[in-house]
């Protein structure tokens, strides 16, 4: 279990180009995204709002719009509007540094 918790982290990375997650739940609650979403590993995180955010490495498509890479996830993560236009999901303020660390918490969960 540990070599494949190791293993995600290590893909993670590469595919948010440094991304840490170890800084993600802070970012998660300055953010609000608890409020919206349910995060895996995040107490509080039990919004109902957007979609739950588990198993999100594993799935093909981000919000069901565009293909999920690493870019994609932070360019969403930054500004879902620029994707999808019509998405409840808005702009979040949230930096492209801070995205990079949200992904990686994501792909890692």
């Amino acid at each position: 279990m540990a070599k494949d918790s190791r293993q995600r982290l290590k893909v993670a990375r590469v595919l948010t180009q440094g991304g840490d997650p170890s800084r993600a739940p802070a970012i998660f609650r300055r953010y609000g995204c608890t409020g919206c979403h349910q995060i895996p590993g995040i107490a509080g995180a039990d919004g109902q709002v957007g979609g739950a955010l588990s198993g999100l490495q594993n799935r093909v498509y981000i919000a069901g719009v565009v293909n999920n890479t690493g870019d994609n996830l932070v360019h969403w993560i930054v500004s879902p509007q620029d994707l999808s236009p019509n998405s409840a999901m808005p702009k979040t303020g949230i930096s492209e540094a801070e995205a990079r660390d949200l992904a990686a918490y994501l792909y890692t969960h």
